[in-house]
């Protein structure tokens, strides 16, 4: 075949059609037996070659491509990128595609070429196609917020419609090609000429792909493959081309138009291909890397499926470490060249590459959480990503071993305080089932709950490693689960004790917003510690601060407090939502509520009782609580308990009426009480506490009108024994709270002495109690210009004292005397709980943003 022969253009078929248009629609039909390699190889071609193997002598019959045939390849690749983003629902990517193709007809149309066949197939196509993504985002539009991952985004519902008023526009130009195509395919193809044309060219395109691809199987070999990247272009990849193939994947990181899919698929052939431990090390740790990094949003969490694949990856980078103690991943290490092989005799020691496990620990664990809060917690699929966890767990427990056999200090604090935040609010029954699978290789033998035998035990080797570490952050945070994990069984002096030896209390509002919320968390669970054991006054007072605050959830990190003239922006609503806690891990507000209004109520009943003036009214204990009460005073009608708001307050003014039983009935018919484990035992220690609370209520309302009451009449009204009533009434004789009050133990009595107060020394007694107020504001005042905390207390007591002693030389003053002296030996031997509460009181920190 001659030079000029090769330039003239090819025949047309029967259809009139030349032979590349043929070649054009034989791909656009769907064959997929055209290799992109072929369509390659034949663009490149050149007359130099045809040449060359016509001087040869093979029968070789090249084609030269003309000008036509290369714009139908040029659309029949356009056509192709519109499948592929039809298939990922990219209508803005559909939509350039489209422009770019309808300018490419516009250019055939004016050299006077007939609209291709594979044009009117693809509007009908692109037609449906639309029909379909529209009805789809109607459905979701319809079901609004339940199907929200459904529904397009802003930018991609737009082009959306736009696509659909131009193939709309378009189809109506060739409105009759369309028509022929849908109602008569056959027809369609004979004037287009397609099927012959096809079915010629075909079977050379075939076997020349078959050639290539037997080629290509038999040059890779064990070591060695090849895959097609973007474009269609052939990827190598051997052991030879490792380190450049990852400077490549280094250099690509961050860019705006980086494919990350394709970058973990080279990496994963890449770690297939890897013979020796360094180049496994270096892939892993890109590949892990960019795992996480696919998601370029901070607010979006990883799928399921890329977090378990990065979890699995950092456990066998862990375990080839582990096996491998000449190699080592260190956050600092010297500069070494990453485009060559490094081994321990090369470098002469340990190889250390740069990288931190730590950094993956750490990511994991908070992806693993950001994806518990953005799961329904009451569906069945919380519960299955909830299993991951034991998985989690265990990846943390190889990695503190490593960092024990290596002696890195500052990543094992890191990694064993992660491992103490899952553990230390956590039953024993889930301890146990988190370290049951854990290998004894994971860490030391001094923190295995294996050999430790409780998790008390195992918190406490955690902890004391904390504290030991010289991090201050973390040795406070691990004080503050070490105290919450002893709350939480009910051993609520040692709980109270380290909480106090940590001194937070004072630097608690410059700590950061998670080591706040973990304190919070702290105190709550030793305010429902102190509940469970009985210890009523303790726990009001702990629970006081955050109930007086009205945003219980948000300084607990369990939902947001959207305030009444205040509103969050977005990027401010994200943060806060990034804070909370998982779903699993949040301390029921309800039962907290409970617990506090129970113990207000035993408190403020009987001091209600006992106020004498309109000015101590104004004393309230607990704010909350006094407003509950009003407000459900101030009812008309009052129907059967609801809520638990509701019972309490019914069984507040049944014990304000004396009427403990059923005061107690209400308080049992809680049903909140069930969450707690000790339920039977609670509520045998609220009945004890309620009728103590009614018998000081009985008291305080009555004792005026009597001169003396029978201890046994009191025992037997009550269903206390005797000895009990008599050791009530005793410890609020020595407490001052019933002043004028004997008791003759030989009879069985009370015995009441009434003293009048005349008009003069009334006015006196209220002079005292404001002058003693005053004092003690000004030593308040004075000790905070100077900055002292502990003398104050000293200061205020010797006032007091100072003025007991004054006041008992009045003797036309007895009484008032009296009851100030008793103020001051309360303040001074108040005993355990009022340490406590010193200790405790207005300590509760509030988290705003």
């Amino acid at each position: 075949m001659s030079g000029s022969e090769d330039e003239k253009p090819s025949k047309p078929a029967a259809g009139g059609k030349p032979m590349g248009m043929a070649r054009f629609l034989k791909g656009a039909a769907g064959s997929s037996s055209e290799s992109s390699d072929s369509d390659s190889e034949e663009e490149d071609e050149s007359d130099e070659d045809e040449d060359d193997k016509s001087e040869s002598g093979d029968d070789v019959k090249v084609t030269i491509k003309s000008a036509k045939d290369k714009r139908l390849d040029e659309m029949e690749a356009v056509g192709k990128a519109m499948d592929n983003a039809v298939k990922i629902n990219d209508w803005v990517a559909i939509t350039t595609e489209f422009e770019k193709l309808v300018r490419q007809v516009e250019r055939q149309t004016n050299v006077e070429e007939r609209v291709p066949a594979f044009y009117i197939r693809t509007l009908v196509s692109l037609e449906a196609s639309l029909n379909a993504a529209l009805a789809k985002e109607k459905e979701a539009k319809e079901k609004d917020s339940k199907d929200a991952k459904k529904k397009l985004n802003t930018a991609n519902s737009r082009a959306l419609n736009t696509m659909k008023q131009r193939v709309r526009k378009t189809s109506k130009e060739y409105e009759k090609e369309i028509q022929l195509l849908q109602t008569n395919p056959d027809e369609f193809e004979k004037q287009y000429g397609v099927q012959e044309v096809v079915q010629a060219q075909a079977a050379p395109k075939k076997k020349k792909a078959k050639t290539d691809d037997e080629t290509l199987e038999g040059k890779a070999g064990d070591d060695e493959f090849t895959t097609v990247g973007k474009g269609g272009k052939a990827m190598h990849f051997t052991v030879e081309s490792i380190f450049p193939n990852l400077q490549l994947i280094q250099e690509a990181r961050g860019r705006k138009n980086t494919d990350r899919a394709e970058q973990i698929k080279i990496l994963e052939k890449l770690l297939e291909v890897a013979v020796t431990v360094y180049q496994r090390i270096r892939i892993l740790l890109a590949l892990i890397s960019a795992r996480f990094e696919y998601n370029a949003s901070i607010y979006s969490h990883m799928t399921t499926e890329l977090w378990t694949s990065a979890q699995r990856e950092v456990d066998l980078l862990i375990s080839i470490l582990s096996s491998n103690p000449l190699y080592s991943v260190e956050e600092i290490t010297p500069d070494y060249d990453e485009s060559i092989e490094r081994n321990p005799e090369t470098v002469g020691g340990v190889v250390r590459t740069r990288g931190s496990i730590i950094t993956f620990v750490d990511r994991l664990d908070d992806e693993f959480n950001k994806s518990l809060q953005n799961i329904d917690p009451h569906g069945t699929d919380y519960v299955e990503r909830l299993r991951d966890e034991k998985a989690l767990y265990q990846t943390i427990c190889l990695s503190q071993g490593y960092y024990e056999n290596t002696k890195q200090e500052d990543p094992r604090s890191r990694v064993i305080m992660r491992r103490l935040e899952h553990i230390y609010s956590k039953p024993d029954a889930v301890i146990q089932a988190l370290e049951a699978p854990l290998p004894n290789s994971t860490s030391p033998p001094s923190m295995m709950l294996s050999k430790l035998g409780s998790s008390t035990a195992l918190i406490q080797a955690l902890s004391t490693h904390l504290y030991k570490s010289g991090n201050t952050v973390l040795k406070y945070r691990g004080m503050l689960c070490h105290s919450y994990h002893h709350a939480f069984h009910n051993d609520i002096h040692t709980a109270r004790d380290i909480l106090l030896m940590s001194h937070l209390q004072e630097m608690i509002h410059s700590a950061d917003v998670t080591t706040q919320i973990l304190y919070n968390r702290t105190l709550v669970q030793i305010g429902l510690c102190a509940f469970r054991v009985g210890l009523i006054k303790d726990a009001q007072v702990t629970l006081q601060e955050i109930f007086s605050t009205q945003r219980v959830k948000e300084i607990l990190a369990q939902g947001l407090h959207q305030q009444r003239h205040q509103q969050m922006t977005p990027e401010q609503e994200k943060a806060e939502k990034q804070r909370q806690l998982p779903f699993h891990m949040h301390i029921n507000t309800e039962l907290l509520e409970a617990a506090f209004l129970v113990s207000s109520m035993i408190i403020e009943i009987p001091l209600l009782a006992s106020i004498e003036s309109e000015e101590q009214k104004r004393k309230i204990v607990s704010k909350p609580f006094r407003r509950l009460l009003d407000f459900a005073d101030r009812q008309v009608f009052t129907g059967p308990p609801e809520s638990t708001r509701d019972h309490i307050m019914q069984a507040s003014k049944a014990l304000q009426e004396g009427d403990w039983e059923r005061c107690r009935d209400l308080v049992y018919s809680i049903k909140i009480w069930g969450l707690m484990p000790e339920a039977n035992e609670v509520k045998e220690m609220l009945a004890s506490r309620i009728q103590e609370a009614a018998l000081r209520t009985y008291l305080f309302t009555y004792g005026p009108h009597y001169s003396t009451l029978s201890l046994s009449m009191l025992a037997q009204t009550f269903s206390l024994s005797q000895k009990a009533v008599t050791a009530i009434v005793s410890r609020m004789i020595w407490n001052e709270e019933l002043p004028t009050t004997s008791l003759d133990q030989s009879a069985g009595v009370i015995v009441f002495h009434h003293v009048e107060l005349s008009r003069l020394q009334q006015l006196a007694q209220t002079l005292a109690e404001r002058v003693g107020t005053l004092v003690e504001q000004n030593e308040k005042t004075l000790d905070q210009k100077q900055g002292g905390s502990g003398a104050w207390g000293d200061r205020a007591e010797g006032a007091k004292g100072g003025r007991k002693e004054g006041e008992q030389t009045q003797e036309r003053n007895r009484r008032s005397d009296r009851a100030r002296g008793g103020a001051a030996r309360g303040a001074r031997g108040g005993g355990r709980g009022a340490r406590f509460a010193q200790g405790l009181g207005n300590r509760m920190t509030s988290v705003r943003t």
